[in-house]
């Protein structure tokens, strides 16, 4: 059944903006697949940050397709490149589970508030594997308060940005970080829907263990509702 978060969003989703422009009509959206199945993902590959972009750039050059897209409730195995995402107690189970999803493209591509919101809190998440560069917008439907998260985005973006600053449809926020400042990933944005902050600031889990995967989705919907891109991905 569907929740009152999803019941909301297919009431608005044909006035959204797109988050990342593509011409359905003549680009191609890859579907990418980052779990243990894509067995040519190798381990030398994830955990060199330039072999992995050059990986991405083949699989996109490949396909004549300009973006990648995919991720959301994947269990993921690029997640061993970063200690970032273990257990601090040896052992114990580490977070795989992806919470957003991700668009894969060049750096430099631009990011579009798909509606009006205003600025909750921003970060430099400076950690290998981390977000890097970080926005979260507060949005609010009907009454119904949520926010959005893009992460790997440019520094240069929040340096111009401050706390309560209000964002308008269509703007043109955030573009797709270089690795230096994106936690040293291949060029994407994360994008990823939140109900409730925990009162954190610049920065929610893009990524939990699995068997906290209940309570995490429930707090994390799926992004596609507002991305609307899924339908239009084709695998290889």
């Amino acid at each position: 059944m569907p929740s009152v978060f999803e019941n909301t969003i297919r009431k608005y989703q044909a006035t959204f903006h797109p988050v990342v422009k593509v011409n359905h009509a003549t680009e191609k959206l890859l579907l990418l697949d980052f779990t243990e199945k894509n067995a040519a993902l190798t381990s030398n590959i994830i955990d060199d940050t330039q072999r992995f972009t050059s990986y991405l750039d083949h699989k996109l050059q490949t396909a004549n397709a300009r973006l990648g897209i995919g991720g959301y409730d994947e269990h993921r195995t690029v997640y061993n490149r970063s200690k970032l995402f273990d257990s601090l107690q040896p052992g114990e189970e580490p977070r795989r589970l992806h919470l957003g999803v991700d668009i894969w493209g060049q750096a430099g591509t631009p990011v579009y508030a798909f509606m009006g919101g205003m600025v909750h809190s921003f970060a430099f998440n400076d950690n290998y594997g981390d977000y890097g560069a970080t926005i979260i917008l507060l949005h609010q439907l009907d009454g119904l308060p949520f926010y959005t998260l893009y992460g790997h985005v440019s520094l240069r973006d929040i340096q111009k940005l401050s706390n309560g600053q209000y964002i308008s449809i269509g703007q043109e926020i955030a573009h797709f970080g270089e690795p230096a400042e994106n936690g040293h990933w291949p060029p994407h944005l994360h994008f990823q829907v939140i109900l409730d902050m925990e009162l954190k600031e610049g920065d929610y889990p893009g990524v939990c263990k699995y068997s906290e995967r209940e309570k995490y989705l429930a707090n994390c919907p799926d992004p596609d509702l507002i991305l609307q891109l899924m339908r239009f991905a084709k695998s290889e």
